[in-house]
Parts: structure tokens; C-alpha cells; sequence
């Protein structure tokens, strides 16, 4: 069983949401760079250094999540299914981000992290990084589930899929600062994922047979 959320923790968590939410509504209408720390704490109204205690550097108020994200991609590969490829594994995923972003308010979207990490070339710099990581984490995931693929192959085969994510985020941003209708941006993006993620698979299965028969 969940253990019930103290009211301690449930206040950290209200907090946190609120100084999120200050800086997406900055962001959406000043932009990512043109934003500070302080900016924010004003805006919540709340002291500086309570921002800082809650998001210690500026992208960590877009990223805050970076680390659930990718600890979510991780287990997505090593705990699937023997039968899926790592691609087929994260395909809901991809699916999941599609909706949840083409769901929300355009507004609070405008200053969420698919648009200002296209919009922001300083927030790029971090994003990219962040996606070097989760790379890093899934061709460890591949090594655990797949030990008999080479580990540069699982590297360069988990950078395909996070280039994949990528492409999908950035499409989701250009189309949330353009205006255009996230409904029909989405479907395509569906349709687009899934002929991505089919190739993948057919190349990841491949790579199994290689060494399978260099293993034999």
C-alpha cells in the first residue's frame, strides 16, 4: 500500500507547483531568457531563496521533472516484456506525451519545455544534455535486457530512440508557438511515431539475429 502523503510533504508539493506554474506564465508571456530567479519569487510571491530551495538553477524551473523522466524511460526498457523491443516499450510513452501536451492550455504550454527549449537556444544547451543522459540510460537498460548486443551498437541504438523523443518534443513546441491546431498536430505525430518506432523495432530485431548467429 501507498503510504498516505503527510501534510508536510503535501505543502512542499503545493509549493513546488506554485513556483512552477509562476514560471511557466512568465516564460509563455517574456520568454525563457528574459526571466529570473527573482522574477519568479515575485511572481509567487514568495522570497528568492525559496525558489532556489525548491529549483536550485534556472532550467531546473522547465526540467524539473528531467529525473523522473528519464528514470521512467529506463525502466520502460529494462523491465519489458522479453517479446518487445525497446522501441515497442516506449511507444506508449510516446503516445502518452503526445496527448498529455496536446491536451493542455496553450497558454501555460507556451512557457512549458517543448516550446521554450525550441524558443530558448541557452535552454537547448541543457535540454540536449538532459537527452545525452537518457540515452546513456536506456543503452544501459539494453545491456541488461539484451547482454549480447555490443554496447556501442546499444548506444547507438538507444541515441535513435531519444532521437526520436526529441523530434516528437520539438514538433509539439514549434506547433504550440505557432498557433497551429495541436488536435491535427497530434494525429500526425501519432501516425509519425509509430512509422519511427516500427523501423526501429525492425532494426533492433536484426541486431538480436546478428548476434545471435556471430554468438553461434
Amino acid at each position: 500500500m501507498t503510504k498516505p502523503m503527510g501534510r508536510r510533504e503535501s505543502k512542499k508539493l503545493q509549493m513546488r507547483q506554485r513556483l512552477a506554474d509562476a514560471a511557466a506564465q512568465l516564460f509563455a508571456k517574456h520568454g525563457y531568457d528574459a526571466v529570473s530567479m527573482t522574477d519568479v519569487a515575485t511572481a509567487a510571491g514568495v522570497a528568492a531563496q525559496t525558489v532556489f530551495n525548491y529549483f536550485p538553477t534556472k532550467p531546473d524551473l522547465v526540467l524539473d521533472r528531467a529525473d523522473d523522466m528519464l528514470e521512467r524511460s529506463r525502466r520502460c526498457v529494462a523491465e519489458r516484456d522479453p517479446a518487445l523491443t525497446p522501441a515497442e516499450a516506449l511507444r506508449i510513452q510516446v503516445h502518452e506525451d503526445i496527448d498529455r501536451f496536446a491536451a493542455r492550455d496553450v497558454f501555460f504550454a507556451r512557457g512549458e519545455f517543448p516550446a521554450q527549449s525550441v524558443e530558448s537556444d541557452s535552454l537547448r544547451r541543457y535540454a540536449l544534455q538532459f537527452r545525452f543522459h537518457q540515452a546513456e540510460a536506456i543503452a544501459a537498460a539494453i545491456a541488461e535486457t539484451d547482454p549480447e548486443i555490443h554496447a556501442l551498437v546499444a548506444r547507438a541504438h538507444a541515441s535513435g530512440l531519444i532521437t526520436v523523443i526529441q523530434a516528437v518534443t520539438d514538433r509539439i513546441g514549434e506547433a504550440i508557438l505557432s498557433g497551429a491546431d495541436l488536435a491535427a498536430v497530434a494525429q500526425k505525430l501519432h501516425e509519425d511515431a509509430d512509422i519511427t518506432l516500427a523501423d526501429a523495432t525492425e532494426t533492433f530485431r536484426a541486431m538480436k539475429t546478428r548476434a545471435a548467429d556471430a554468438a553461434g
